[in-house]
């Protein structure tokens, strides 16, 4: 076993918390947040019954699944350890993970690795990545990507250059990029914004109270929200979205001012989800937002002037993330037939965007049976 800076490096298949050497030649901690103490990192236990998701299985899953192993593809959905990833793969989207698996910065809630690529990059990823969601046959595909602080642009056109691959490749596949903040500059997020998306998101994660310690001390909340307010500004028509975790101390008065932050710049969608600690080396979990919570807590966002509100407690920054871009293009055909004097056309398509617009409404419902069945 070798050392880097007095800390043990395990050529083996590294545990959590442990340093080890990437197959491109530099060092990572696993799950992105050393081991204390000695102590083996490990699930926390004691979740409350509504917190249980479904096997990972099914037809679709596994379809999916043996494209990611083939062509090495890093998908946020293993590497964060998603709980719906087999109702996602199954629902043909994914959320691909582009600039490799090895993060920048380690924001002490999340179980990505951590460490400094020093400015490695697969060139080839741009055309392999819009290959792989052709073979997925996805409709929706989320691109997400680690911090690359170590490179110029933060990554922004090699992200870019993925999104133009994909749109290339297969131009009915919608794509939603959830991206690093890329250190806030304008320029690198309009690179990523102009490169032909549906959806851009960054994730303001959590209150303003509790942005440090919960992430990174290169990323910040007003940061994020200018990030936000540029990408809105720069191409109104390209929805923003943005994430917000739940269960790590926010009171209801701060959640309800961040709601008004991110409304205030013209953010359309937002997620909550419950904080889930990945290992004992993250975050501790403050309280366990019950489902009804939840409920209450997207109520307040649509009162705001969200397009849309998806909130419970498994939601994630991308679940179900197809149904409202969907929803606006079932609108915007709706209109364009009904300018034509096409009204059977308008009719058919003012159906499909109705029944789009019900999927997405009865989130938090299909939540909150599915809850109180765990609880019952």
């Amino acid at each position: 076993m070798s050392e880097f800076k007095n800390i043990p490096v395990v050529q083996a298949p590294p545990r959590s918390g442990e340093k080890y050497l990437t197959p491109q030649g530099f060092t990572a901690i696993k799950d992105g947040a050393r081991a204390r103490g000695g102590v083996v990192a490990r699930a926390p236990t004691g979740k409350p019954r509504w917190l249980k998701a479904p096997l990972a299985a099914g037809a679709g899953f596994e379809a999916v699944r043996r494209t990611v192993r083939e062509h090495r593809l890093a998908t946020v959905c293993e590497e964060a350890k998603c709980p719906n990833i087999g109702e996602c793969w199954n629902a043909g989207t994914a959320t691909i993970m582009v600039m490799g698996a090895v993060c920048t910065r380690a924001c002490r809630f999340c179980a990505v690795d951590t460490g400094n690529p020093r400015g490695w990059l697969d060139a080839d990823e741009p055309v392999n990545v819009a290959d792989s969601v052709a073979l997925m046959k996805l409709n929706y595909v989320v691109l997400t990507s680690v911090n690359r602080d170590d490179l110029p642009d933060g990554g922004a056109a090699h992200y870019a250059a993925c999104v133009r691959a994909i749109k290339q490749r297969t131009p009915a596949t919608a794509v939603e990029a959830l991206t690093p903040d890329f250190q806030g500059v304008p320029e690198h997020v309009a690179l990523v914004v102009d490169s032909g998306l549906e959806v851009f998101a960054q994730n303001v994660e959590t209150v303003q109270r509790l942005t440090h310690p919960v992430r990174d001390p290169r990323a910040g909340y007003q940061q994020t929200l200018a990030v936000l307010a540029f990408a809105k500004q720069h191409r109104p028509q390209v929805l923003t979205k943005t994430s917000l975790m739940l269960g790590l101390g926010e009171s209801d008065d701060e959640i309800a001012q961040c709601m008004d932050d991110l409304r205030d710049r013209g953010v359309d969608i937002l997620t909550l989800g419950q904080y889930l600690r990945p290992t004992v080396n993250h975050l501790a979990v403050e309280r366990f937002v019950r489902p009804e919570e939840f409920e209450r807590y997207r109520e307040w966002g649509l009162a705001r002037g969200f397009r849309e509100c998806v909130a419970g407690p498994l939601v994630r920054s991308s679940y179900r993330a197809a149904w409202l871009p969907a929803w606006r293009r079932a609108q915007a055909r709706a209109l364009r037939a009904r300018r034509h004097g096409h009204r059977e056309s308008a009719a058919g398509a003012l159906a499909r965007a109705r029944g789009l617009r019900a999927h997405l409404a009865c989130d938090a419902v299909l939540h909150r049976n599915a809850n109180r069945r765990h609880a019952g």
